[in-house]
This record gives C-alpha cells, structure tokens and sequence, in this order.
C-alpha cells in the first residue's frame, strides 16, 4: 500500500472532527481488524491517519483492544509517529484533574496481553525509554505555547482494567514513585516501538486514583466527564502538535530500533 499518513492519533472517538476532508480507509492485517476503519484527511497542515482505540462506539475494554492490528495498521498506511492522547488517573495530589502531563517512563503491571509482533526469532528491541524524546518536546513546547502547563515528565504505570485500583493498590503504586495510572499505554508503546513508529502519549488526568484522596474513588462517569469537558481543548492542541512537527522524523532511537536485528517478518 503506499504511504496515505505522515501521521497517525490513536485516541477517543471526539478526535473525529480535528480532521478535514476525511476519508475512511480499510486496512487487513496479520492480526486481524484494526479496533475501526481508520480515518485519514488534513490536520496541523499533514496527512493524517486517526484510529479511535475503543472502537467509535467504545465496545472494546481496554484488555480487549486489538493493539496489535492498530499499530500494524498504522504502519501500513506510511504512518512513522503517533500521538496518542488518553485519560488517566492521578497518584498524585500535584496533578488534579485536567492536568496535561508528557509521560517519560512506563511501569507495565498487566498479566494478559499480548505485546509483541515476533513470535519466532530473538527480537529484543530498546525499551529503556519507552516514549519518543523528539516527540515529547515537539509536544511539551507546543503544550506551553498553547497556554497549557504541561508536565514534561511522569511515570505511567498501566494496569489491565477494566476495574479501578483498590485503595491499597493505588497507595502501593504511589509509593513506588509512580505518579500516573492508566489501562490503554501498554502494549501500544512497545508495539510502536517493535515497528519502529515515534510514540508520543499526551496523558490527560480525569480523577485522583482511589488512594490518593479519601472519598468513594474514582468511577467512570467521572472519568468521561472530565475527558469530554477538555476533549475540544485537547484536539486543538493535537492539531497544533502535528503543525509543529518537522517535515522529515527526527533520527532518534525510535527510527533506529530495529536496526541490526533479524525480523521474521516482512514489515510492511
């Protein structure tokens, strides 16, 4: 197939209207159906490929989402970097909700998931830093432009959902320095890592983990009440980040992650 996408956004099913011109595009892969039929049109100036991870109409649970076939999918249409926005608790009072933090670290507390393309052959690829540095700073200084304060650094930790923390989970997390929680980051990162995609993850905090603050912890309605609140805010800030990303990918470890390594497979 050739390249249709500079660029692809894997978020909530509001990204929708960031795009212009939009056009919907099926893509097979070796790992079946994307969660949707992707989107491509014109956002921030670029061609632009948007996939919501759910499904359009949120019918896969986060232990349920085909991440490999999102990602595959991604590649297949020339798509190099992806922005992924999503809601996650915080662990932290210093984060309230609203908050927009740039993740550097994940922590992957999840049991179930398949997170690799390469079931044969030693396939090890750098994982140290699990986000792309360029993409975070394109994404943090065009964040500050934009009249946000983000946050240029946080630890992730991704649990497989779909439930909420227990108290003593999220005070466990917290204490181990961990100041995010989400059930979405993980497998994606590293499945963007394996195809050798620039993974950025713009975390936008909903609630306080159940931990955090006395109360009856976090529940869903508060969690998609705060997301749709900020949804307009966030998508023009994806926009403008992809406005602000150079024409040709940086050469950073991203593009570099599978250099030298045997693939049994055939990338498309």
């Amino acid at each position: 197939m050739a390249a249709v996408a500079d660029i692809g956004v894997i978020g909530g099913s509001g990204f929708y209207e960031f795009l212009t011109g939009a056009e919907e595009v099926r893509v097979d892969t070796p790992f079946g159906e994307p969660s949707e039929t992707l989107l491509v049109g014109e956002a921030g100036g670029k061609r632009v490929a948007f996939l919501p991870r759910h499904g359009k109409d949120h019918r896969f649970p986060p232990h349920k989402i085909p991440y490999r076939a999102n990602l595959w999918a991604m590649r297949a249409l020339g798509v190099r970097r992806i922005l992924a926005p999503s809601a996650v608790g915080s662990l932290t009072t210093s984060y309230g909700p609203g908050t927009l933090i740039v993740p550097d670290q994940l922590v992957d507390r999840t049991t179930s998931r398949v997170q690799t393309f390469y079931d044969e052959y030693a396939v090890h690829v750098p994982f140290a830093d699990p986000y792309c540095p360029s993409g975070r700073g394109h994404a943090i200084g065009t964040a500050r432009r934009a009249g946000w304060v983000p946050a240029g650094s946080g630890t992730l930790v991704v649990i497989d959902g779909p439930r909420f923390s227990t108290r003593a989970e999220s005070q466990w997390y917290a204490a181990q320095g961990w100041t995010l929680i989400g059930m979405t980051a993980h497998p994606e990162a590293v499945l963007a890592r394996e195809l050798a995609l620039c993974y950025t993850n713009l975390a936008l905090v909903t609630d306080t983990d159940a931990g955090v603050e006395e109360g009856e912890g976090v529940t869903q309605a508060e969690v998609f009440e705060v997301f749709a609140k900020n949804i307009t805010r966030l998508r023009e800030l994806v926009a403008k980040i992809i406005e602000a990303f150079p024409d040709e990918r940086e050469d950073d470890l991203c593009a570099h992650a599978l250099d030298g390594i045997r693939l049994p497979i055939d990338l498309p």
